[in-house]
């Protein structure tokens, strides 16, 4: 059984092939065309497929996928292996919903704090109840560089390549003190909100996913477990849950 996930983030547009619940491929979309759709069936011919988006896309590729596989779209309908006792399934992101799935059937009967870096950092917390509570969001590492360019006068627009493994405490020049801010910050934020959730709860875990987690793992106080596939983990577990065989 091959499954197809796909994920349209805000940013940018993934997918990942599964063969059973094993991953075995991951990748960028170039776009999101009916073409490019239909090339990734046509290649790896999946059985289902899923699909989480916190974006507007043509519904065309919805129909597409419906054609040619057993398909869902995470939608408030979506059957989910947890609750949201504080608040509206529609008003909760479609990535967030994958990522409490991941972390119920990965880490069940845990406190799990689990923690996305993209185009913001979501904070997401589901008891040993299998109760998703909630969390918290604060920009991502991009959007910090872009801010404090966009709104100074002189300030660069920054990227950080991660070829500097060790980023100055006390920067030395504009682009020193730029990473020193953006990266030992989100750091500092991150072990900080980690301290807060340990001190409240104990038989605690925390997952740290998105594109640059291992490297942000490497940096911070916590040992944290690390996987940059989580998401897509929690996309496999709702299309086990939803698609119709």
């Amino acid at each position: 059984m091959t499954t197809l996930c796909l994920d349209f983030g805000n940013t940018r547009q993934k997918a990942a092939i599964f063969y059973k619940d094993v991953i075995i491929e991951e990748f960028y979309l170039a776009d999101i065309n009916v073409q490019t759709i239909e090339d990734v069936l046509l290649k790896y011919k999946p059985h289902r497929s899923i699909l989480s988006s916190v974006i507007h896309h043509d519904e065309v590729l919805e129909r597409l996928l419906t054609d040619k596989t057993n398909f869902h779209k995470i939608t408030q309908t979506t059957r989910i292996p947890f609750t949201i006792p504080v608040n509206k399934k529609e008003t909760i992101g479609t990535d967030r919903l994958a990522l409490m799935a991941a972390a119920v059937y990965y880490f069940p009967s845990m406190n799990n704090l689990v923690i996305a870096l993209g185009s913001c950092i979501t904070y997401n917390f589901v008891n040993q109840y299998n109760q998703f509570l909630g969390g918290s969001i604060s920009p991502g590492m991009d959007m910090r560089f872009r801010s404090m360019h966009e709104y100074t006068a002189k300030l660069p627009l920054l990227q950080h390549n991660y070829t500097d493994n060790v980023i100055p405490l006390v920067g030395y020049d504009t682009r020193t003190n730029l990473l020193s801010g953006v990266i030992i910050g989100m750091c500092c934020e991150i072990d900080g909100i980690i301290s807060k959730y340990a001190e409240r709860y104990t038989n605690f875990n925390v997952v740290l996913t998105g594109g640059n987690s291992a490297y942000f793992a490497s940096q911070l106080k916590y040992k944290i477990f690390a996987d940059s596939n989580f998401l897509f983990k929690g996309l496999y577990v709702l299309s086990e849950l939803n698609c119709q065989e």
